[in-house]
């Protein structure tokens, strides 16, 4: 699991029939370097699977690949990324 912030949202104009009413988010995540010096996210943007609400400016935990796609099983649904939490806080020692 990854955390990262929501920058912003994703629409699409066609979506896959398994994903319809799915909502999607723009994350950028961070590495452990920008966690500890609590500066902003450093990595890749992507797209994530959000099912939870999170909003623009939300920390958020994620999951990628196969663990994505598991709180789905035993129905498959193509998503590379999905958002398995909101956090409130982090705390690194």
């Amino acid at each position: 699991m990854r955390i990262a912030e929501v920058i912003g949202s994703v629409t699409l104009s066609r979506v896959h029939p398994s994903l319809i009413g799915a909502r999607w988010v723009i994350g950028a995540p961070f590495s452990l370097k920008a966690l500890r010096e609590e500066s902003r996210p450093d990595g890749e943007d992507l797209v994530i699977y959000d099912d939870l609400g999170a909003g623009v400016g939300a920390r958020i935990g994620f999951s990628e690949g196969g663990e994505a796609a598991a709180p789905f099983h035993p129905k498959k649904k193509p998503v590379d990324a999905y958002c398995a939490c909101i956090l409130d806080s982090i705390v690194i020692s």
